[in-house]
């Protein structure tokens, strides 16, 4: 079951990348889609294989996604 999972989020974040470089460079867009890519990872392992939660982590995570709204933000 989680194959099938895996190749349908690969096409779709594939395809959302493909969609991403049509307005965006594409060191942004690659960061972007990097940086989402890891605060989610680190997400499933928090909620669904019970990892714990520390002030580094969330700190980290934070930095990360202020980051690729940064990048977002000066890519205009």
């Amino acid at each position: 079951m989680w194959y099938a999972g895996f190749l349908v989020a690969l096409c779709v974040s594939m395809g959302l990348l493909i969609k991403a470089t049509q307005s965006l460079p594409i060191g942004t867009a690659y960061a972007v889609w990097t940086g989402i890519g890891a605060v989610g990872t680190v997400l499933v392992g928090i909620f669904v294989f019970k990892e714990p939660v520390t002030f580094l982590r969330l700190l980290f995570m934070t930095t990360l996604i202020a980051s690729i709204v940064g990048l977002k933000i000066v890519s205009h």
